[in-house]
């Protein structure tokens, strides 16, 4: 099947044309936050710049980084870059700690933003003969909003289910004959495990493509999602201070998303010296917003380790692609000084057959570090032979040991027992008072 895109004339520009619109676009947006956004002009002044040094992307490394730091000491308003008249909606970051992230948007934000998420799901295989179902959380998160917004410009019947009650998020699928589901992997991964405790199988569910993102998920994890929906699973990035989803998208190649460099310059940067690493080098993603007027953020520090990669794509996107996320910067756990990534544990377990259904519980007992994986089983493998479990439990810790080079205990649990998450799925408890 030939490849389709959303605005072919930019998804297959070429790298000079791409490059020119980032020029022009960077230039205008320098001047546009010197003028508007005090915070930002206050930092470059700090570092002797004015907007003249800027005169392309060759002069980005000049500029100062924003962290999320910096959006809570300017909260609520201090990075806004328009007048509030001309701003007409608010999203905000589903964080737990300290201060909520607000980010504002125009209409002609809205606007590019929903571009981005039609060109994700016209990536996926999305056309307006398609019936889109959005199980992300609407109101201040964006996951909703956002695919909701992309699947108009695409023209599918949109269903806005949100998240939650899952039977009548099947009700829809089935009844409606869904062909695309929007959610994030943990919850896509609930509706497969209660669909096929309703005993049904693949083929009876119609959906043929999801698009999931809002939180980290290994490839072991889309295998089982697939098998378990009879679907192709598209990852799909973004961030709210950005936008929300579609700064990055999957298309069918599926070995990294694509960046909309029309609207966001990437940068790969070493996290301790701020220094920007060639491409191909494993480092911190930090972008620059270059359309964004609203809230125009200039070189952010997104915490997010990954690789950005440039070479052709068989889908035809010119765009840079950016590998899945391997973790944080800042989420990652620091296990008796080694460096410890919840995707690292998900990918032991889903090799050995278990679900993605786990906890991961840290803490300090008489100054060491603890590490506790509980795990649940699948309805198959319960079983309540003590000596089975201690062999399976040991299969596990031997396979973590191996993966991240310190000694974790694994626990079983009884399948069911882990709280699920409707939204992002809670995966790490750090009891250490550090």
């Amino acid at each position: 099947m030939a490849e389709r895109y959303y605005q072919p004339e930019i998804e297959t520009a070429s790298p000079e044309q791409i490059r020119q619109w980032q020029n022009e676009r960077l230039v205008k947006q320098v001047h546009h936050v010197w003028d508007n956004v005090p915070y930002y002009r206050k930092k470059m002044e700090e570092k002797g710049l004015t907007p003249d040094d800027i005169q392309s992307v060759d002069d980005l490394h000049k500029l100062p980084f924003l962290s999320k730091a910096d959006l809570r000491e300017a909260y609520p308003y201090g990075l806004m870059g328009a007048p509030l008249k001309d701003c007409v909606r608010i999203q905000s970051t589903s964080g737990t700690t300290g201060k909520r992230v607000v980010a504002f948007y125009t209409q002609a934000d809205i606007d590019l933003w929903e571009d981005c998420c039609a060109r994700a799901i016209v990536a996926a295989g999305g056309t307006n003969e398609d019936v889109c179902q959005v199980s992300y959380g609407y109101g201040l998160f964006t996951g909703g909003p956002g695919l909701n917004g992309g699947s108009h410009k695409v023209g599918c019947l949109t269903i806005p289910t949100s998240s939650g009650n899952t039977e009548r998020q099947i009700m829809f699928i089935r009844d409606l004959s869904a062909t695309i589901l929007c959610c994030t992997p943990s919850y896509a991964a609930y509706i497969g495990e209660t669909m096929k405790e309703m005993g049904l199988t693949p083929d009876e569910i119609p959906l043929k493509a999801g698009i999931f993102g809002a939180e980290a998920w290994s490839e072991e994890m889309r295998r089982d999602i697939e098998k378990t929906l009879g679907i192709k699973a598209y990852d799909i990035y973004g961030l709210t201070e950005l936008s929300g989803p579609g700064v990055s998208f999957e298309c069918s190649a599926q070995t990294g998303m694509h960046i909309n460099e029309d609207h966001f310059i990437a940068e790969i940067i070493d996290p301790d010296t701020g220094e920007v690493l060639p491409d191909g080098t494993e480092g911190e993603l930090v972008f620059t917003a270059i359309t964004k007027k609203a809230f125009p953020l200039l070189r952010y520090r997104t915490r997010d380790i990954c690789v950005l990669n440039r070479e052709k794509c068989p889908c035809g996107r010119t765009h840079v692609k950016m590998s899945k996320p391997r973790g944080r910067s800042d989420d990652m756990l620091i296990i008796r000084g080694v460096n410890v990534f919840p995707s690292q544990i998900e990918t032991v377990l889903l090799n050995q057959g278990y679900p993605a259904n786990y906890q991961i519980v840290v803490d300090r007992v008489n100054h060491s570090d603890t590490l506790d994986v509980q795990v649940e089983m699948t309805p198959e493998m319960f079983t309540d032979n003590l000596g089975e479990i201690t062999r399976r439990q040991k299969e596990l810790t031997d396979g973590l040991r191996s993966m991240l080079g310190i000694g974790a205990k694994v626990t079983l649990v009884a399948p069911k027992s882990i709280v699920r998450s409707e939204g992002k799925a809670v995966r790490v408890i750090d009891k250490r008072k550090i």
